[in-house]
């Protein structure tokens, strides 16, 4: 339950749409209620107009009290067959009956209406708080976790849980207020038939809870190879080339449809289980209604003291066939809560998750870049693995520093450290002399822009693939930016210009066309410091030259931390760092390393061969 009331935290205010619905559902259960109550009256009119021998007492007939509402009818509906006449009696209950059925049916559209607000209240309150969080994590957090976990959590498993939260407050509230009405109409009637139908109630509970116990377990594992199934449909969309190029589409549609298999057939055994749960109890409610009718029956025939009235019996068992609905709706919802708590969970669990960084709560804002980012004694590793080994250095402003050195050595590592996507695991990095723990991150990456090797552009047009650096951006800017990053000239000859979309992760666009507009996007920044992660290695020669010409115009002036795949873009840095598993072996100017006869003289050397 504690799972069930912090999901129903997301329906604040819920106030807002709970007070308007328990209105609306009392107002609907109590005309509903009526409808039923001026059945036996209805059946007394009709019994009295074709029965014109003695007339024989009702429980209703006697001492009628003010709370005795079914007896209240009876004793109005009498006195208007004494005083009208039966037929006019007749006509008068029966408008009575449209009437409440009128205003039953429109606060019950009242009472979903307002529950349907509450529902979608519920799921945008509960989406927009988990993919918030998703995108306050770390990037260290996505190395870890399947992207189509995350996706089915933010998709599917919050729709499992708004709709069976608010379908089980739903249930809880009126159901149950239903069956206390409805119970106490029938004790209006007679209490001893009551206590004995109330007798089974107990043993369908204890059967009904038997049949959903497992159904927890299940629908965790369900969500669990749903998100499995979300996960392979993205890789195969995201590397459906590679799938081509090495005839694995078998293989691919294999593995989905092994997974397919198993959710199918675990969604089944859910389904059933759930299925189950209503034939069992609508069963259970005809044989009660057949033990009602034999016992009832046998108290009439018998004429036992105190038996009821034929009407009063017809108006019974018409009532108590309809407790087995708000009784079976009940069963409903408790088989199928446990799929929305066991969704809940995994919604509630990426929620819990915590960013690794977070802005310290005196911490400062870094206004602009005056002098140097200093690394003292920075290590750091993921997991037992160690990347990188008290490493010391400095980025002086204005300087182009390059980092190079073998695969694996931790360069990208180091990379992902300046713009503080992760936190060194001892030592400190300071940018103006002030430490990195003590400024926001938002404030340290304002001052930096970035152009991957992975040009990663939105499913979006040209335009606001640029702009998203600067959202305000007018098009003359946006076109300064592209004419430095020798992107304007391509971008003229696409069909719609500056307003073509670039397709899914810019497919519509060659490499070096990508990298471009990346390239324009971080001129349109205007940072001070730029970080290039190999932003040439992936293309051929012709594109390579037209991108590192556009990251020259965009190095101008600026602070540079460049690692670079080939090594002759980067001989006139201001600074080489060559770093190998993990140390900084060594440090200087192109012409300087290449005189020490070391590691860069040697990678400098296997280069030029292999080219």
């Amino acid at each position: 339950m504690k799972t069930y009331f912090r999901l129903l935290s997301f329906a604040k205010p819920i106030e807002k749409f709970a007070i308007p619905y328990v209105i609306a559902t009392l107002l609907s259960i109590l005309f509903g209620t009526l409808n039923l109550a001026l059945l036996s009256p209805l059946f007394e009119t009709l019994l009295n107009s074709s029965n014109k021998g003695p007339k024989v007492e009702s429980l209703t007939d006697k001492a009628v009290s003010s709370f005795n509402i079914l007896g209240q009818f009876r004793q109005y509906v009498n006195e208007s067959i004494a005083s009208i006449g039966p037929e006019k009696t007749l006509g008068y209950v029966c408008i009575v009956i449209i009437i409440s059925v009128l205003l039953s049916n429109l606060f019950k559209y009242f009472s979903q209406r307002y529950m349907e607000d509450l529902r979608v209240h519920t799921l945008l309150n509960l989406r927009k708080t988990v993919f918030n969080n998703v995108m306050n994590l770390h990037v260290g957090f996505f190395n870890n976790e399947r992207k189509g976990d995350i996706i089915s959590k933010v998709a599917s498993d919050v729709q499992v849980v708004q709709f069976t939260v608010t379908n089980t407050l739903q249930v809880v509230f009126k159901e149950p207020v239903t069956l206390i009405v409805y119970i106490i109409l029938l004790f209006n009637i007679s209490a001893k038939l009551t206590f004995f139908s109330l007798m089974v109630i107990p043993i369908s509970a204890f059967i009904i809870s038997k049949i959903v116990k497992r159904l927890k377990q299940q629908a965790k594992e369900s969500h669990e190879s749903f998100a499995k199934m979300i996960g392979f449909l993205d890789e195969s969309l995201s590397g459906i080339k590679i799938i081509k190029a090495f005839n694995a589409s078998e293989r691919v549609k294999n593995k989905f449809d092994q997974e397919n298999i198993y959710y199918s057939n675990l969604t089944r055994k859910i389904t059933r289980r759930q299925q189950l749960g209503s034939p069992v109890s609508e069963f259970l409610g005809v044989m009660m209604v057949a033990a009602i009718v034999w016992y009832g029956g046998s108290l009439i025939i018998n004429k036992e003291s105190n038996a009821l009235a034929a009407a009063d019996f017809i108006a019974y068992i018409a009532i108590f066939s309809q407790v087995m609905r708000p009784a079976k709706a009940l069963t409903d919802s408790f088989s199928g809560i446990h799929s929305g708590i066991a969704a809940g969970e995994r919604v509630l669990d990426l929620i819990d998750t915590k960013p690794l960084l977070v802005n310290a709560p005196d911490s400062k804002v870094l206004n602009g870049f005056e002098s140097a980012i200093k690394f003292e004694n920075v290590s750091f590793s993921y997991g037992e693995k160690q990347i990188l080994n008290s490493i010391s250095f400095d980025i002086e402003k204005g300087k182009t520093v390059a980092l190079v050195g073998p695969s694996g050595g931790g360069k990208s590592t180091l990379m992902d450290l300046i713009p503080r996507f992760h936190d060194p695991k001892s030592g400190t990095i300071r940018i103006d002399g002030n430490d990195y723990k003590n400024l926001t991150v938002e404030s340290i990456r304002s001052q930096m822009g970035t152009v991957n090797q992975e040009s990663f552009l939105f499913n979006d047009t040209i335009f606001n693939n640029i702009a998203f650096a600067k959202p305000e951006a007018t098009m003359e800017e946006v076109v300064a930016a592209a004419k430095i990053a020798n992107a304007h000239d391509f971008i003229g000859n696409t069909e719609n210009g500056y307003q073509s979309f670039v397709g899914d992760r810019g497919n519509k666009l060659s490499g070096g066309q990508k990298q471009r507009v990346c390239i324009a996007r971080a001129v349109l920044a205007n940072p001070p410091i730029m970080l290039l992660d190999e932003a040439t290695s992936a293309l051929d020669t012709e594109s390579e030259k037209l991108v590192q010409d556009a990251l020259n115009n965009l190095m101008k002036n600026r602070t540079s931390i460049v690692i670079a795949h080939r090594l002759s873009t980067i001989q006139h840095a201001d600074k080489i760092i060559v770093i190998d598993k993990g140390n900084v072996v060594e440090t200087g100017s192109h012409s300087e390393l290449m005189g020490q006869n070391g590691l860069y003289k040697r990678l400098i050397d296997m280069q030029a061969f292999t080219d």
